[in-house]
């Protein structure tokens, strides 16, 4: 599964959002193929808090920033395959200060493959939890995501954890 190429030149002219109706329309439109995009939530975060009620409309060089990369994201996305149920998943998950994302994949050839990239922000009380739990919170919403691949298939799961 690849990018269209024909949508890439309508994607890389695209001016940035001047409104919030805007930056609404282009983040749905985004969101849409965010399975494509590592770490989508986390790109997207200065885009997303403008949305957010009695939040002012300044778009500022971080959500100009946000833009351009998820644009270049949007037009350079990796091939994903599709899965082969004889062999087993591997899932990679990572957190952040205020994100988490996993990528879920199987080797072909000895090289990583994904098959779906998945990421979301924390909610306030999330981001008070410890590294480690962050790091755990991450493995969880995978598995949560993934469930449909996972269960009932061997799997192999690599935390990233930051010492």
């Amino acid at each position: 599964i690849e990018v269209d190429k024909a949508k890439i030149k309508v994607i890389s002219k695209l001016p940035h959002p001047t409104t919030v109706k805007g930056i609404r329309s282009f983040l749905r439109h985004a969101g849409f193929y965010r399975r494509f995009i590592k770490d989508f939530s986390k790109i997207s975060r200065t885009m997303t808090h403008l949305l957010e009620k009695n939040s002012p409309f300044i778009f500022s060089n971080e959500c100009i920033q946000a833009f351009r990369t998820l644009k270049e994201k949007l037009t350079e996305a990796p091939i994903l395959i599709t899965p082969n149920w004889d062999q087993p998943f591997e899932l990679m998950c990572d957190a952040s200060d205020y994100a988490v994302g996993a990528v879920l994949g199987q080797r072909v050839e000895k090289h990583f493959c994904p098959i779906h990239y998945a990421s979301k922000t924390m909610n306030q009380a999330e981001t008070n939890y410890t590294t480690t739990e962050k790091e755990m919170l991450a493995v969880v919403y995978a598995f949560e995501k993934f469930r449909s691949y996972l269960i009932m298939n061997k799997s192999i799961v690599y935390p990233i954890i930051q010492l």
